[in-house]
């Protein structure tokens, strides 16, 4: 399956995330977020890599969100879907970098 077949559930994954509950520990928020979507693991290994994913946004090291979704796909315990890699993508931006919502616009915009 393609990520960009996937993209029109992490479009809704962006419009459920689009409104983070106010918590303390915004890790703690992504954690509950992600086990909503059967995306499991530590806490801490997961904020990582939603800030690592939006470092490499940022930098240029990932040119849009579709090598985001690749990336974290690929940091994902083994048998998550690429429907699952988007939600992460869909939930992380938001969360730990919501200047870069226009990137998950451009690719909602681009899923060919």
């Amino acid at each position: 399956m393609k990520f960009g077949s996937v993209l029109v559930a992490g479009a809704a994954a962006l419009t459920l995330a689009a409104a983070p509950v106010a918590q303390a520990d915004p890790d703690t928020a992504f954690a509950k977020q992600l086990q909503g979507y059967g995306i499991y693991g530590q806490k801490d290994y997961n904020a990582w890599i939603g800030k690592i994913m939006c470092k490499r946004l940022r930098n240029g090291l990932d040119a849009d969100a579709f090598a985001s979704a690749e990336f974290v796909h690929a940091q994902l315990k083994s048998g998550s879907t690429t429907e699952q890699a988007w939600q992460f993508v869909g939930a992380a931006v938001p969360t730990y970098c919501p200047e870069l919502t226009p990137v998950l616009q451009r690719a909602s915009e681009n899923k060919e």
